[in-house]
């Protein structure tokens, strides 16, 4: 797959989620087979006022390349500035994020807010494809609410606008997350368009992942909340799409390295103090499911240290 000038190994992509693909994940993912790579959204205002937290956010490493940095905003100027700003960085493909459904996002004209304004996400896409050579992507819902249903419209705005790819989520924002995500829309949005249309939404296996292909014919799939806790589902739905090899989820074993690797992934990123404490949510999704797994989280929440959590960790996973 090709998005621009980009090369892709494959055609799954990780999901841009806020708290959640940070390096140190994102890394995993990779390892484990995601053909695309994408950060954490970043807020082109706060790129402009130089915001300390920001700089974090912005961080990447060559292992994980190839990677998507993704702004968000609602000023065309600024978001084309900022993307000029910071092409020099090492990341392959800009993306827009104009799906973002929480309340202080979208409350702030910002992420799905957009889609209520065409006229500006015309704007806004032309002056950033136009300020940078990098290939400029655009990520969507299916619309504001059920009466705005309008992803067609975005994202023939997006292409005419210079846009190299748009990612489509099959809910609307008054959805957020929940209920059942409609893939008719993707279908509807790679019918209209030439450029790559990448699919989101319930794809939480390699089954679900060729199913979302076939019906829709959309060119990627983009897998996010099924993810967390869980970066093997990259590599499990790239050798399904490839010749049909199944491979199991891992086993308790494995899934006990990963947490143990990746708590000290975060510790020598964030520092102990910060790590431990990202990590008590990944800990969460990566025990969901297993024998007394809510006991086990209780207890993860307390742990203040890496020995602690792997004394814990351990116990709790090597029965």
């Amino acid at each position: 797959m090709k998005i621009g000038n980009v090369e892709l190994e494959n055609n799954v992509i990780l999901a841009p989620m806020a708290g959640v693909t940070d390096l140190p994940f994102r890394l995993l993912c990779k390892e484990q087979g995601a053909g695309l790579i994408c950060m954490e959204m970043v807020s082109a205002k706060a790129i402009a006022y130089h915001n300390r937290n920001t700089e974090a956010l912005l961080e990447t490493a060559p292992a994980e390349r190839p990677v998507s940095l993704q702004l968000f905003g609602s000023d065309p100027d600024i978001i084309s500035e900022m993307a000029a700003y910071i092409e020099e960085r090492p990341f392959d493909i800009l993306d827009l994020n104009m799906g973002c459904p929480v309340p202080k996002v979208a409350g702030n004209g910002e992420g799905s807010a957009l889609m209520r304004n065409p006229k500006l996400v015309e704007e806004i896409v032309t002056k950033t494809a136009r300020a940078v050579k990098k290939p400029v992507t655009v990520k969507i819902r299916k619309g504001f609410t059920e009466n705005e249903v309008n992803a067609v419209e975005i994202a023939r705005i997006a292409e005419a606008s210079g846009a190299a790819a748009v990612t489509v989520h099959g809910r609307t924002r008054e959805q957020f997350y929940a209920g059942k995500a409609d893939w008719d829309i993707i279908r509807q949005v790679k019918e209209a368009v030439k450029i790559p249309v990448i699919g989101n939404g319930d794809v939480d296996s390699p089954q679900k992942a060729k199913e979302l292909l076939e019906q829709t014919g959309c060119d990627g799939v983009m897998v996010g909340r099924a993810a967390r806790g869980n970066p093997w589902i990259f590599g499990r739905i790239a050798a399904y799409l490839k010749d049909g090899t199944f491979f199991p989820p891992p086993a308790k074993e494995e899934v006990l390295a990963m947490m143990l690797r990746h708590t000290r992934m975060q510790i020598e990123k964030k520092g102990e103090y910060l790590g431990i404490r990202e990590m008590r949510k990944h800990i969460s999704w990566y025990t969901a499911g297993f024998p007394n797994s809510a006991r086990l989280r209780a207890a993860v929440n307390q742990t203040e240290t890496y020995e602690e959590m792997e004394r814990l960790l351990v116990e709790n996973f090597s029965e």
